[in-house]
């Protein structure tokens, strides 16, 4: 049995580091490019299909305070509908979030927002560089960590995220990371200390609690609830995947945002369920967090409750949370590096969850229902 899984979490801070020394490098290039297609009416949209897609659930509530006209819309929606979700006389900018770069619908996307709009500019972000989109930023193979052709930037990861296995991780985390960084891109020498603290948070978690983790991951539970608010909340929805996919489904989860919890699916939290709450460190959003996470520890009795949070514990007293997740290097609220690291918890429960259900992490899908680059999708005129 391989470890691809395993080394693909572990690696994780690693591969920040590396990403942000490859956009140094490239900085000119990278922000002549982005001041050359971002007017204030440029219409960005940020997209890609299942873990990609979360990658701009989770930035849009943050990357609003930069780009003004930023969404997030799976590409597995533009397929079928860019007419109605694109404005064919606004200039777009479509950002596309790709591990493999070879779904069907990513190249879809890309070539649907090519006759829908008539001003159009890409970024890809990548981890493949023989993927179709990278091929089609014309990289020829190279591994350019930053290219531009035209309207095309081409940020190309660095090869190590290209996950072997199933699920995506490094490439969902730096992904995520570069485009934050793509957003800063300007300032971006400034900010290396909280991108260097958002690493050092993700070790302190492998270090601190990994084994905690396992032991919570061995508990007979059938349902896994993520909960975040705002950009958190994009972590969370990533989460949720990571335990179902890498359980092969026989760990049916959910995620929500806090407030949006108690609007009919807190009903899903049993005596076999777990809850996870990744908590913001903002007071004015943890005091509704808070009130959420002792109404459920009031009236349930879930197998394990477990709080993440950026900086100190929250005050909740008489609840039973068998597990509080600190990051020791806090959390930067003003640029938003530190809801990266989040994402490990998820990852580190998926993993050993899936080990405790006797499967392969690294090809969890006895059924064969889910594949690596998904299969089976038809592309129609």
């Amino acid at each position: 049995m391989t470890n691809y899984t395993f080394d693909e979490i572990h690696q994780q801070p690693a591969m920040w580091r590396k990403e942000l020394e490859n956009l140094l490098a490239k900085k000119a290039e990278i922000s002549a490019f982005m001041h050359k297609y971002l007017t204030p009416d440029t219409d960005i949209v940020l997209t890609g299909a299942g873990t990609s897609a979360f990658i701009g659930d989770a930035l849009c509530p943050v990357m609003r305070g930069m780009w003004r006209n930023v969404r997030s819309v799976p590409t597995t929606d533009l397929v079928t509908h860019a007419k109605y979700l694109l404005d064919a006389e606004r200039p777009l900018l479509l950002i596309s979030f790709a591990r493999s770069g070879n779904s069907p619908e990513s190249v879809a996307a890309v070539n649907l927002a090519n006759k829908v709009c008539k001003n159009v500019a890409h970024v890809y972000i990548t981890c493949n560089a023989q993927g179709k989109l990278a091929l089609q930023a014309k990289a020829n193979g190279e591994r350019l960590e930053a290219k531009v052709d035209n309207n095309i930037l081409l940020l190309l990861l660095p090869e190590e995220t290209d996950d072997k296995s199933l699920a995506m991780t490094s490439s969902f985390s730096t992904m995520l990371l570069t485009c934050l960084m793509l957003g800063h891109i300007d300032t971006l020498e400034q900010d290396k200390e909280q991108i260097e603290k958002a690493a050092k948070n993700a070790e302190a978690v492998i270090t601190e609690y990994e084994e905690k983790l396992k032991e919570i991951a061995s508990r007979p539970f059938e349902r896994g609830v993520f909960l975040g608010s705002g950009a958190l909340k994009g972590i969370a929805e990533e989460c949720h995947l990571k335990l179902q996919e890498l359980t092969d489904g026989a760990v049916v989860c959910k995620f929500d945002s806090f407030l949006g919890f108690r609007h009919g699916p807190k009903a899903v939290v049993n005596s076999k369920s777990i809850v996870v709450y990744l908590m913001t460190d903002q007071e004015e959003v943890q005091r509704y967090e808070r009130d959420l996470v002792k109404q459920v520890d009031a009236n349930n009795t879930p197998v394990a409750q477990i709080i993440v949070i950026g900086g100190k514990a929250p005050e909740l007293p008489g609840v039973k949370a068998d597990l509080v997740v600190r990051m020791p290097y806090g959390y930067e609220e003003n640029t938003f590096y530190g809801i990266v690291p989040f994402v490990v918890v998820g990852q580190l429960l998926g993993f050993y969850a899936s080990k405790a259900h006797g499967l392969n992490p690294d090809a969890p899908s006895v059924s064969g229902n889910i594949h690596r680059v998904v299969e089976g999708v038809t592309i129609y005129e």
